[in-house]
């Protein structure tokens, strides 16, 4: 089955409003075995959203619309809907009562324009919805289904995941797909191909496998497809044992799995405890751990020693060591980590000092050169890397890497 994504809105084209309802719908169809051939974005206006219909009628065998289904004079999408459909617009009194319903929780009283809501064309199988005024609209036209929803996220996700895919995947026979996502840190995209290159060519043809990189990771997405689910997750579980013998030190999760999670568990399960000392990350890693609901089960506290004079201050670290190194070295890095260890009496402590840019690079020691110390009870771990020059994907690289360097310390 073959879907294409039109998403109506002024807003969408002129930047103001960022089209996350394309991504998150093309997830969704995929993960149900559902190919997405493009997504569109059309403003509002008529003819243009007429064209984007007629246009994707002809290649696709699932248009899913979003947007433009508001009671105000710029939402046009319905009455374009009864045009390409040739049908008129008629009173529901189901989906009013869905209306007043709305209003009556929100303490105001529903108005003629609100009521004009309710109208809905009268060849389409109406979508109620619990989280809005604007129903979704379920069409069939020359064997090819189209679905109007609003464009509001919390009211259009529950329409897709509780009523299109169940009834898609009961009407259409579509095939059993299964997608695991296997979460790496700490080897680029290219170098991690080359370590799995045997692997990937020897998987099983219903197996694909998909690259999905970002600053600090690399998400490799294996889908299977066949008649029985169960036999695609026996497939999938058996190439991951197989990838995991390869690459087992890179791997911390998988699926929606974060390291601050994996990390958190980790402390919570062996009952210890992390402190941070932070320069170049500016406190980011004291906010991805305390992101984690319960973190201060595990999380005692963080300094945020950005200059040097910090740096001596409170985490004692020397500033002969500060003007004969520098703040981004292995000794300040060592002796922050030992401090921040020692003055919140933790098990384990995180330290990062590094260029973090776009300014500030030398040739000695350019942006993107970070050092992370990681601080045990037995020893502190101390390593130097380079990032690259942007700024925000620096911190975040080094937060991650920060977090999976303490998760590997935990584990042992």
């Amino acid at each position: 089955m073959k879907a294409e994504i039109i998403s109506i809105g002024d807003e969408l084209l002129i930047g103001q409003v960022v089209n996350t309802n394309a991504s998150w719908i093309g997830e969704q169809l995929t993960m149900a075995g559902i190919s997405v051939y493009q997504a569109v974005s059309v403003a509002d206006n008529h003819d243009h959203i007429f064209e984007a219909l007629e246009t994707a009628g002809k290649h696709a065998d699932l248009v899913l619309i979003t947007g433009g289904l508001g009671p105000t004079k710029d939402d046009i999408t319905k009455q374009t809907l009864c045009d390409f459909f040739g049908s008129e617009l008629v009173f529901n009194e189901l989906v009013f009562e869905d209306v007043k319903e709305i209003f009556r929780v929100r303490g105001r009283q529903v108005s003629e324009l609100n009521r004009k809501q309710a109208e809905v064309p009268d060849n389409c199988t109406v979508i109620r919805n619990e989280h809005g005024t604007a129903s979704g609209m379920w069409f069939e036209k020359d064997g090819v289904i189209f679905v109007s929803m609003p464009g509001v996220p919390f009211e259009m996700k529950p329409m897709v995941s509780n009523y299109i895919i169940p009834n898609l995947i009961e009407k259409r026979n579509l095939p059993a797909i299964f997608h695991k996502t296997v979460l790496t840190q700490g080897v680029p995209e290219s170098e991690m191909a080359a370590m799995i290159e045997n692997w990937e060519n020897s998987l099983p043809p219903n197996v694909k496998l998909a690259y999905l990189p970002q600053p600090g990771i690399v998400r490799l997405r294996l889908t299977a497809s066949g008649k029985e689910r169960a036999d695609q997750v026996s497939i999938v579980e058996n190439e991951i044992t197989r990838l995991s013998e390869i690459i087992g030190d890179y791997i911390f999760g998988f699926d929606k799995d974060t390291l601050e999670e994996i990390v958190g568990n980790l402390l919570r399960k062996k009952g210890k405890t992390i402190s941070t000392a932070e320069s170049c990350t500016g406190g980011y890693i004291a906010h991805l751990i305390t992101s984690i609901s319960g973190s201060s089960d595990y999380y005692k506290g963080s300094v945020v020693a950005y200059a040097n004079e910090i740096k001596n201050k409170i985490l004692n670290v020397k500033n002969k060591d500060l003007e004969k190194f520098g703040a981004v070295s292995e000794p300040v890095i060592i002796q922050m980590a030992a401090a921040a260890r020692d003055m919140f009496g933790t098990d384990f402590s995180i330290a990062t000092s590094g260029v973090a840019g776009p300014t500030g690079g030398t040739d000695e020691k350019p942006v993107g050169t970070t050092w992370i110390a990681v601080a045990t009870p037995e020893k502190v771990i101390a390593i130097q890397f380079h990032f690259g020059e942007h700024r925000g994907r620096n911190i975040r690289r080094t937060a991650l890497m920060a977090l999976d360097m303490l998760r590997k310390e935990v584990v042992n």
